[in-house]
């Protein structure tokens, strides 16, 4: 719990400040950098923190109701696949197919419910691909190095 703590304060300060503006949404790649890192560090509690951190950071204004699935699938994928592979490789694929794939698809439905205009989805979609592949492909960097040096066996 304590990690997903940690991981819950450094993606909400770091999320205000490493944003990409997209349309009415901010792309948030950090958020995608701590699901990879929780899903290989804290398990099913990944899922926690990518609520907790998706609901302050919209209290906050630094993100939209649009976190919720994204972030959250997301989570839930990478750490799957990190679960039953151990390849962190495939924990970081998991970000980006369920961030960027399977959270954009759920994003569809939001959009209409909120009564926006659905061509507002494409934009979304893509936004959430980018940054899941940004934030998925910086965590792989970072957990590669703590293999290479032993911590990851150490946690």
């Amino acid at each position: 719990m304590t990690y997903t703590a940690a991981f819950v304060a450094l993606n909400v300060i770091l999320s205000t400040v490493v944003t990409i503006p997209i349309g009415i949404i901010r792309a948030a790649p950090v958020q995608h950098l701590i699901n990879v890192l929780g899903a290989v560090l804290t398990g099913p509690w990944v899922i926690v923190q990518a609520f907790i951190s998706s609901t302050i950071r919209v209290l906050f204004g630094t993100g939209t109701v649009f976190a919720y699935p994204g972030s959250m699938i997301g989570a839930l994928a990478a750490w799957l696949l990190y679960k039953y592979t151990k390849k962190l490789s495939l924990a970081a694929m998991g970000e980006v197919l369920g961030t960027g794939v399977i959270g954009a698809l759920s994003l569809y439905p939001l959009i209409i419910v909120l009564e926006l205009d659905e061509s507002l989805f494409t934009i979304v979609a893509a936004a959430f691909l980018v940054s899941s592949f940004i934030g998925a492909g910086l965590s792989f960097i970072i957990l590669k190095q703590l293999e290479k040096h032993g911590v990851l066996l150490r946690i």
